[in-house]
């Protein structure tokens, strides 16, 4: 009964109640994609987006169906789509002295223009990350300019790490479409 108030609550756009039902069903998606993936960071990866993407739909959602079905199918698409990613990938093997002449053709070392370039991006992104609410603004600014991990800004902020995990990935997510807007304009 409380997962059905809580889903309708969330279907309302209640915070509190996608905050349940992400505590609640996160360790099933997770153990499910980790057996499939074998791998603690894309199992992690395909859990945050899979919660980004549900409740991003959560109005789609059909209540003649278990809740946590729902989260797996969303969860086993998004491993689709990340395999699918991959497998576009090109991989070329190359010998240490083929590797060695790769590495050796141009100067690494940033000319001008590219570190003008590279602070006039940082200088907008930081302008994009102000417009932000300022809980959004603070997981930003520990994770990516302090570089603490997810667990210590849980603990930093004394939030649940499925909350910093979310909050980080909509704060990225509201980013992305600012910037995504800027740049139709």
């Amino acid at each position: 009964m409380e997962i059905k108030k809580n889903i309708a609550n969330a279907q309302q756009g209640d915070q509190i109640a996608f905050t349940f039902l992400l505590d609640f069903y996160w360790n099933e998606v997770y153990g499910f994609m980790l057996k499939r993936t074998e791998n603690e960071i894309d199992a992690e990866d395909i859990c945050i987006e899979t919660f980004a993407k549900a409740f991003d739909k959560i109005a789609t959602y059909n209540p003649d169906f278990q809740f946590n079905t729902w989260l797996i199918a969303i969860a086993k698409n998004v491993h689709i789509d990340l395999l699918r990613k991959r497998k576009t990938s090109v991989f070329v093997n190359l010998s240490a002295d083929e590797t060695y002449k790769t590495y050796n053709l141009a100067d690494p070392t940033p000319s001008v223009e590219d570190r003008i370039i590279t602070e006039q991006n940082l200088s907008k992104l930081l302008h994009f990350i102000k417009q932000l609410k300022p809980h959004y603004q603070e997981v930003i600014q520990l994770r990516y300019f302090q570089e603490l991990s997810y667990q210590e800004i849980a603990d930093y902020t004394h939030e649940p790490l499925n909350n910093v995990k979310i909050k980080l990935l909509r704060a990225k997510k509201l980013l992305a479409e600012m910037i995504s807007d800027k740049r139709r304009v």
